[in-house]
């Protein structure tokens, strides 16, 4: 008997070895926040002040062109199954929005594999995926703000969720969301609802700052005498840019300000116009929501430090996607434009592992979908199933360093998985989502970035990120650089082709397609 146990120790020993040294994952992820919002940014405002998420940035890695996803359901889908859009079968919209369903059959989370290995997996704020939850089966832990659930409560961003417990009836709760979700987070790094022995995975996803952009009471006013400066193209027209963005007009001028536009009755989740609201009074608001999220971010990293545990956490700060107030004229995200979709991204290693690389910045493009593979990577765990991106750890070791393939965002609207091989007829609704913004398929590498709107005769977009990081200029209608045009368009039917894209050989000819 004895002999039988000193076998099963020794065989059971590494794997106890393996589990301890595995590092925690803290994935904090926002919503709609863009670059502009955080201090470290290239283009962020001379008024932004985020010291926590600053902080961050100087003991990780800073990616300068990150682009998540399109909007909040398929960003998180991804995030999930690490598919772009079109790989996420079963997926799909139904009933009143946001309601939403999957079969998690055909759609496997990943977390569930990380908790097969060994870790404590838990999810914390707001779920836009589904109405199952998950709880049990992809997660150990779970406090959740469930959407697509409670249809009637989706517009409460900031107080008076509906609130799920580890998979129990729906409670209502009060206080600033930001502040509760944060709280809750903090309880689970010190040890709440986990086992304290095996590594654990977080993602903490925050709400703000959706619309409506609401700011905790201690930040009202907290950027009023900031001076706000104004995209160049708030009003059309807008020389190279597809039909539908010549048509974007959310602003008007009045006494010399943009102000905003009555366009539609109620927009999604209460953003309701409010008709002569000047642009920057918005872009003011909207910064002052994220405040809480740099107190909560703060907040969490101080509880992984005087836990002990900042040593071996991996911490990733990113977003659904960015906003964009008044560039191109929009005021939504969705749209193939770093102002729309360009989050911000910053991945942490360990403490013990980060002094190499601390504060340097990739300004190579990178997209959501490497994110997933990262994680494995980063966790010493083999990817379940075959992901469309690539693990960024190369990237955390030398910034410099080049990917294999290109950076790639697919806009598939509401529709996922395989039904996305029809792409929709121009007149038909299905084909666009958010402010009028068709399917696109959207390809970056270096220091350009390609566009193809899959509506038959409409234009192709290129431009030159380093030269005109603004996107004012379309590239793709310049003689001069017709071969980079080919060279960008075949590059994107190749990783079309590479992810399984069912659309892939049915898309329209695009008026720049010349041979």
């Amino acid at each position: 008997m004895k002999t039988l146990l000193t076998v099963l120790f020794c065989l059971y020993l590494p794997l106890l070895l393996t589990a301890a040294a595995r590092p925690n994952i803290l994935f904090i992820y926002t919503d709609d926040q863009s670059t502009r919002t955080v201090g470290c940014y290239e283009d962020a405002f001379d008024f932004v002040r985020t010291p926590n998420i600053d902080a961050l940035a100087k003991t990780g890695v800073r990616f300068s062109r990150a682009y998540i996803g399109s909007w909040c359901m398929p960003s998180r889908a991804t995030m999930l199954t690490g598919h772009h859009q079109h790989g996420v079968e079963s997926m799909r919209m139904e009933g009143k929005y946001p309601g939403s369903a999957y079969d998690p059959k055909q759609c496997p989370f990943w977390p569930a594999v990380f908790r097969q290995h060994g870790y404590v997996t838990a999810q914390i704020g707001k779920w836009h995926t589904g109405v199952d939850g998950g709880f049990g089966r992809d997660w150990d832990y779970q406090i959740i703000w469930n959407r697509p659930k409670y249809v009637e409560n989706s517009p409460n961003y900031y107080y008076d969720q509906l609130t799920e417990f580890n998979g129990g009836t729906a409670k209502l709760v009060k206080g600033y969301t930001t502040d509760n979700y944060t709280k809750w987070a903090v309880d689970f790094i010190n040890g709440k609802g986990r086992d304290a022995k095996k590594p654990w995975y977080l993602w903490l996803c925050y709400g703000a700052v959706h619309g409506p952009f609401t700011p905790a009471d201690r930040h009202k006013s907290a950027h009023k005498a900031a001076k706000v400066p104004l995209p160049k193209d708030v009003y059309p027209p807008r020389p190279g840019k597809p039909k539908y963005v010549q048509k974007m007009e959310h602003w008007e001028p009045k006494k010399g300000e943009p102000v905003e536009k009555k366009v539609r009755e109620l927009g999604p989740v209460g953003m309701r116009d409010i008709p002569g609201k000047p642009l920057r009074e918005w872009i003011k608001q909207y910064h002052e929501g994220v405040l809480a999220i740099d107190e909560g971010v703060g907040r969490v990293l101080e509880a992984l430090k005087k836990s002990g545990q900042d040593e071996n956490t991996l911490v990733v700060f990113t977003s659904d996607q960015g906003f964009a107030w008044g560039q191109h004229g929009f005021k939504s995200k969705v749209g193939p434009y770093h102002a729309t979709v360009g989050a911000p991204l910053i991945i942490r290693p360990p403490l013990s592992k980060s002094k190499k690389t601390a504060g340097r910045v990739v300004a190579e493009p990178v997209s959501g979908v490497d994110l997933p593979p990262t994680f494995f990577a980063q966790a010493g765990l083999p990817l379940p199933w075959k992901m469309h991106g690539q693990d960024l750890s190369p990237l955390l070791e030398d910034p410099k360093s080049k990917r294999i393939a290109p950076a790639m965002l697919v806009h598939t609207g509401k529709i996922y998985g395989s039904v996305t091989a029809q792409i929709p007829a121009v007149d038909d609704p299905k084909l666009y989502h958010g402010p009028g913004v068709p399917w696109y398929v959207m390809l970056a590498e270096g220091r350009y970035k390609y566009v193809r709107n899959l509506i038959k005769g409409e234009m192709e977009e290129l431009y030159d990120l380093d030269r005109d990081p603004e996107e004012l200029t379309n590239l793709a209608l310049d003689p001069l650089h017709a071969k980079r045009l080919v060279t960008f368009r075949k590059k994107a039917i190749t990783e079309l082709h590479r992810t399984k894209a069912p659309f892939a050989a049915n898309m329209p000819r695009p008026s720049t397609l010349k041979e």
